[in-house]
């Protein structure tokens, strides 16, 4: 049978089953999806490719998606480190936006955003930020797959002007872009301190109506969570918490709070690197887990964390979530890669496209290189990749069965062209924050 590519490989994770490893496998590609998973000898006799990719020192994983993201912020990347989240955002992050956050702004830094994360091994991010029009417009042209949020927060800002023009120019993206196969919509209302409850209500409302999933930051900080009633008492009061919500951080939680979440069937993106360099709080993922709920693993904006790494976001949740625990069985290996990938597909209610490598889903492919000396040696290639690789090694990436990342070089972007961009942008953003008040 004539197919488009086959890929041979030392190692395939294909994350369903759980922690199963296949070895001296190939990976068969045709029409953007995965057509078969097989014995290399089996592949050679059963499949004529148009296109064959050796890898003999490499584990395929499914692309990593990351499932919380400010890709246009990177161009922030290392501007106000080391502050707590609301000195942060207050006083750096909130004016260098008013200054300087429009279209060109949230293009370039998108662009810089995808090389950052292609070369990492990612597929799919879901974003919240402005002018997302222009960051799906990004992800199409680069071949990258994207859930862009409809952002919506009560104060103007460059997109917007008020709560009823966030929705109107949200849903007039939604009908634009529903028939794009890389891209999703979901609701993005920033967080329970800057959306009021009208928005809210009307936001949950659509959301069902839509099937659109709602992706907010949730119990972030300590600070957050004291002022009052509790935030995620008063969404569920608002009924936005179920089954298409995902809440991000979720830092501040009590047992009962954990057993609601659990029962709604909602979803919790962690966020391990940004919430500890910002001093947000530990999420208990363990527990988390322990009780049901799906929890996925983002980045953040690469202005507070500072990548868009999720090789590294896998081991530091790992890591962290033994401390946290005072379990060295917590979170395991292959459930961080779990988190990486198809607990974030299944967040973003792309589970059924996305997020493994089994025979129909899309081929969204990561490839490893397992061979430096930094990995040697190896006796467990799931353990291996989570807790000694970098995104350094990975060599190859592929979107729906287009690759983007070829022996390390970008194919849909240009790394010198973007470079100028950045520092253009540098110059300017460089300027004292007291100009900008």
């Amino acid at each position: 049978m004539q197919v488009d590519t086959l890929i041979n490989a030392r190692w395939i994770i294909p994350v369903e089953p759980h922690e199963i490893i296949l070895e001296h496998h190939s990976l068969v590609i045709h029409e953007g999806n995965i057509l078969d998973i097989l014995p290399q000898q089996q592949a050679q006799e059963k499949y004529q490719a148009a296109q064959q990719e050796d890898l003999s020192n490499h584990a395929l994983v499914p692309g990593f998606i990351n499932a919380h993201t400010h890709v246009a912020m990177t161009l922030f990347r290392g501007i106000a480190d080391d502050l707590p989240l609301m000195d942060w955002l207050e006083n750096h992050i909130w004016p260098l936006e008013k200054k300087w956050v429009n279209e060109a702004f949230v293009r370039d830094g998108t662009d810089l955003a995808i090389a950052e994360m292609l070369r990492g091994g990612t597929t799919c991010f879901n974003d919240m930020y402005f002018f997302p029009e222009i960051t799906a417009h990004q992800a199409i042209q680069h071949g990258i797959r994207a859930n862009v949020g409809l952002i919506m927060i009560d104060f103007p800002t460059a997109w917007a002007s008020s709560p009823e023009q966030y929705m109107e120019k949200g849903l007039a993206l939604h009908e634009k872009l529903r028939h794009q196969p890389l891209i999703r919509t979901p609701f993005a209302p920033h967080a329970p301190y800057t959306v009021s409850d009208e928005p809210l209500r009307q936001i949950s409302s659509l959301a069902d109506e839509l099937n659109l999933p709602i992706h907010m930051h949730v119990h972030e900080t300590h600070f957050e969570v004291s002022q009052g009633e509790r935030p995620l008492k008063h969404l569920h009061e608002l009924g936005l918490i179920n089954p298409a919500f995902i809440a991000v951080h979720m830092t501040q939680l009590t047992h009962s709070e954990i057993t609601k979440f659990a029962q709604s069937g909602a979803h919790i993106v962690h966020c391990p690197e940004s919430n500890l360099k910002l001093a947000s709080g530990f999420c208990p993922v363990q527990k988390c887990l322990d009780a049901g709920i799906n929890v996925a693993l983002g980045t953040d904006g690469a202005a507070s964390n500072n990548d868009l790494d999720m090789l590294g976001e896998m081991r530091t949740a790992a890591l962290l979530a033994k401390g946290v625990a005072q379990d060295a069985s917590a979170v395991n290996a292959a459930t961080a890669l779990r988190m990486a990938t198809l607990n974030g597909a299944k967040a973003l209610g792309i589970d059924d496209i996305t997020g493994s490598l089994i025979r129909g889903k899309a081929a969204d492919i990561c490839a490893i290189d397992l061979s430096a000396i930094e990995t040697q040696p190896l006796y467990n290639a799931i353990s291996q990749i989570v807790y000694s690789t970098s995104r350094h090694h990975v060599s190859d990436v592929w979107v729906a069965g287009k690759q983007c990342l070829k022996n390390k070089q970008l194919t849909t972007l240009n790394i010198q062209d973007l470079k100028k961009k950045v520092e253009q942008w540098q110059h300017k953003l460089q300027s004292p924050i007291s100009e900008l008040t």
